[in-house]
């Protein structure tokens, strides 16, 4: 009889444990691929020779838990106790993540199984070879798989956003926008802002067609944000402040969804966008001026409208040696879109002209009236202050306090512009000062700009409330510079803020933090004062993140991917959650032990 070979405990190296048997034989067995081998294998040439051929030499783990551990009935929970994935897990694994970053890079769900994989089995036969690439063929990645990846992840963002909503010491503050997408279905876009963790949080809420009638209304919008909440078992009254577009028919001031909001919860606090103020300077352009505006809109849709036109307007730049620049239909920020447009025409008017002779069209007399051409200086001049105005708001954690800060330091500026072009000074308006210099037309359009300037200062100051906060609240801003005296000595917090500001430690924290976050971090210590700051600072100045977000929308919305509900791809693509993909994974291999 041969003599029983016995285990050592070195033998862990090679990714081994032993089993022992009724009558006391010790076998080795694999933890990695939980083969087990007769006693005879039971030396360190016989185990290495199998983890060198079979894995690669896998390395880089402590291996001293192995050490006389029993072997676990299933082959996952023994891996896993080893912090080592089972060949299953891994093929998921891989599975996920690639789901993952397709949704991430907004591709279409067939370019795994069209391209990726086929390519991944092409390099891994000729780097790693046919095992490697046998391993690799059996990763789960069809159309369908990708498409059921995707859903499962977003379900998972979806609820760990709902978890922090929950558990927000203070209402959320809700960013709502509409838009019509390429199959001119509305689309409702909604992002939630919420405390977690001592910090403000920005978080995409859903994405959801509104199909209920044909004509879409305030009541149908209003319906879907509600039922959304309640389909979570989450009351609505978690809301404290709503921002929406102010220049939509459907979500504006005065519109049917913000009565309905209103009459649900009457202390919510509606605030509109402060970063749209383009599609509301149109309504206050006189005559000439909204003339001259939807001149320039013609010529572009006589450019780039029809297909022929694009394609000869590109060869007749080429030919006049001209450097094509494309002109914009849409850009990613969908209020820079005149401004930018206006700029682009002025800059290139001699050659637009110039092919619009060519191609005898139409538009030629209006375009090239010398009035029309001064007008259209003033507007881009007009447009592009308006953008750089837009571009400052444009930030996540954008405030309404900062918002207005920065709108009312721009209406301020309007008297001196108006003083300035009286005295035929227009160095704010470098395209109208080009053409004022070269043709001598200071006198005639001065008037008319002064005019519409005063014009545009009053509508600014009616339709946005113009102004800072008042002084008995400015302390939200600096408590430590703040005037005590401006506050009533019955204030409650009066005592409160004199002992904040004797704490140097605080103010260090004041001096090094977002003003938002610093007050988050007062909540436990001063939770009167974080509060009251907190439910100022917390309310959306902006519809910015919905913009980015109806911008993703445009990639996932192709032709081919048209009929989908994306709200799943959408919430994948743009959340700053990850997926909890270990728990995904623990879920899934449960449902499939059933």
């Amino acid at each position: 009889m041969s003599k029983k070979r016995k285990w050592d405990d070195d033998y862990v190296r090679y990714w081994f444990t032993c089993t022992t048997e009724v009558d006391g034989t010790q076998r080795p067995q694999c933890v990695l691929c939980n083969s087990v081998f007769s006693n005879a294998d039971l030396r360190p040439s016989k185990l290495s020779d199998h983890f060198n051929r079979q894995h690669g030499g896998v390395a880089g783990h402590d291996l001293s838990s192995l050490k006389h551990m029993p072997i676990s009935s299933g082959k996952s929970e023994t891996l896993k106790a080893f912090g080592v994935a089972s060949h299953e897990d891994a093929l998921l694994q891989a599975s996920y993540q690639f789901a993952y970053l397709c949704a991430k890079e907004k591709n279409p769900h067939t370019i795994a199984e069209k391209l990726v994989k086929p390519c991944a089995l092409e390099i891994a036969q000729i780097v790693l070879g046919p095992d490697a690439q046998k391993k690799l063929q059996q990763v789960p990645l069809s159309d369908d798989v990708i498409h059921s990846r995707i859903d499962e992840m977003s379900q998972d963002i979806l609820q760990q956003v709902l978890e922090d909503i929950k558990a927000s010491p203070l209402k959320v503050g809700i960013q709502l926008a509409e838009t019509t997408d390429m199959d001119d279905c509305s689309q409702l876009m909604a992002f939630v802002r919420y405390i977690k963790e001592r910090e403000i949080v920005e978080e995409f809420l859903f994405c959801e067609p509104l199909q209920l009638t044909m004509d879409v209304k305030g009541m149908d919008v209003f319906r879907l944000f509600r039922d959304f909440f309640l389909k979570h078992k989450i009351a609505l009254d978690i809301c404290g402040s709503i921002c929406t577009d102010g220049a939509s028919s459907i979500l504006g001031e005065n519109s049917e969804f913000v009565a309905c909001v209103k009459k649900e919860l009457p202390h919510i606090v509606i605030t509109h966008c402060l970063l749209n103020p383009h599609a509301l300077v149109i309504k206050t352009l006189p005559t000439k001026l909204r003339d001259a505006l939807f001149t320039v809109v013609r010529v572009i849709n006589f450019i780039k409208g029809r297909a022929p036109n694009h394609r000869l307007f590109q060869a007749f730049f080429e030919e006049i040696g001209v450097e094509y620049s494309v002109l914009l239909f849409h850009t990613e920020m969908r209020w820079l879109s005149r401004g930018q447009i206006l700029t682009h025409i002025f800059e290139m008017y001699e050659e637009i002209n110039q092919f619009l002779h060519h191609q005898s069209s139409n538009l030629v007399d209006g375009f090239e009236n010398k009035e029309f051409k001064i007008h259209l200086a003033y507007l881009a001049d007009l447009f592009k202050h308006l953008n750089e105005l837009s571009a400052s708001m444009q930030r996540t954690g954008m405030n309404t306090v900062s918002a207005r800060e920065k709108l009312s330091a721009f209406v301020r500026k309007f008297p001196f512009w108006q003083k300035r072009i009286e005295k035929r000074n227009f160095t704010n308006f470098p395209f109208l000062e080009e053409i004022v210099v070269s043709n001598n037309e200071g006198i005639f359009i001065a008037a008319e700009i002064t005019l519409h300037l005063q014009q545009l200062s009053n509508f600014f100051h009616g339709y946005f409330s113009v102004g800072d906060l008042d002084e008995a609240s400015k302390w939200i801003l600096d408590p430590f510079l703040f005037n005590l005296d401006f506050v009533d000595d019955s204030y409650l917090m009066k005592n409160d803020l004199a002992e904040l500001r004797a704490s140097g430690q605080i103010l260090m924290e004041f001096e090094t933090m977002k003003l938002e976050d610093f007050w988050c971090a007062q909540y436990t210590v001063f939770p009167n004062l974080a509060k009251t700051a907190l439910e100022i600072l917390m309310p959306f100045a902006t519809t910015y993140l919905c913009e980015l977000g109806f911008s993703s929308l445009l990639h996932f919305k192709t032709k081919s991917r048209s009929f989908f509900n994306l709200s799943n791809d959408i919430r994948v693509a743009i959340s700053k959650k990850v997926p909890r993909f270990s728990d995904i994974i623990e879920h899934k291999l449960q449902q499939k032990s059933l």
